[in-house]
C-alpha cells in the first residue's frame, strides 16, 4: 500500500490531482443534480480544490524537475490545502453558531462580482454570511464542509509525508 502511495514524484501529483478532481465531481453533482446552491465559503473552498488540481497538473507535466522544484510544488500544495482547511473550519464555525448570532444573508455571488471588486468579494467570502451557516446536506452527521475538512486533512497528511520523504520520492522519478 505504501508503495502505491509513495512510489515516485509523479505519483504524488497524480494522486493529488485525482483526489481534487473527485472532490470537484462531487461538488458539481451536489450543485447540479441535488440542486444545492453553494455559498461564498463553498466557492472559496472549491477554489482551493481547483488550485490543488492545477498545481498537480503543472507538477505532473513538469519533466526533469529538481528536488528543490519538487519540494516547492509540495510546499505550495500544503499552503493551498491549509487555506482550504481554514475555510472549512470557518464554515463549520458558522454552522454551529446559535441562530441569534448567525450573520445576515448576503446577495448571490453573481451580483457581488457585478458590483464589487474581486478582492472585496474574496473578503466577503472569507467572512461568510447566513447562507454559509445553513446545513443543506449531511452524511453520518457531518455536513459538506466537515467532509471537505476530512478530505483536506487527508491531502495535508499525504503532502507532509511526501515532503518528509521527498528526496527518496524524487530519486525514483
Amino acid at each position: 500500500m505504501l508503495d502505491l502511495l509513495f512510489s515516485d514524484s509523479r505519483r504524488f501529483f497524480l494522486l493529488m490531482g485525482a483526489s481534487g478532481l473527485g472532490l470537484i465531481i462531487v461538488a458539481l453533482f451536489f450543485e447540479h443534480m441535488l440542486l444545492l446552491e453553494p455559498c461564498l465559503l463553498c466557492y472559496a473552498q472549491r477554489a482551493c480544490v481547483y488550485l490543488v488540481i492545477l498545481l498537480s497538473l503543472v507538477g505532473f507535466l513538469h519533466k526533469n524537475q529538481s528536488l528543490i522544484v519538487f519540494r516547492t510544488y509540495i510546499g505550495l500544495a500544503i499552503a493551498i490545502i491549509v487555506c482550504g482547511i481554514l475555510l472549512s473550519i470557518r464554515q463549520l464555525y458558522l454552522q454551529n453558531l446559535p441562530p441569534e448570532l448567525v450573520p445576515s444573508c448576503g446577495p448571490d455571488i453573481d451580483y457581488l462580482f457585478e458590483t464589487l471588486p474581486v478582492l472585496e468579494v474574496f473578503m466577503l467570502a472569507i467572512r461568510g454570511d447566513g447562507n454559509c451557516a445553513e446545513v443543506l446536506w449531511s452524511f453520518l452527521g457531518i455536513s459538506i464542509p466537515g467532509w471537505l475538512l476530512i478530505a483536506f486533512s487527508a491531502q495535508l497528511i499525504y503532502s507532509v509525508v511526501s515532503l518528509t520523504i521527498s528526496k527518496k520520492l524524487h530519486s525514483k522519478s
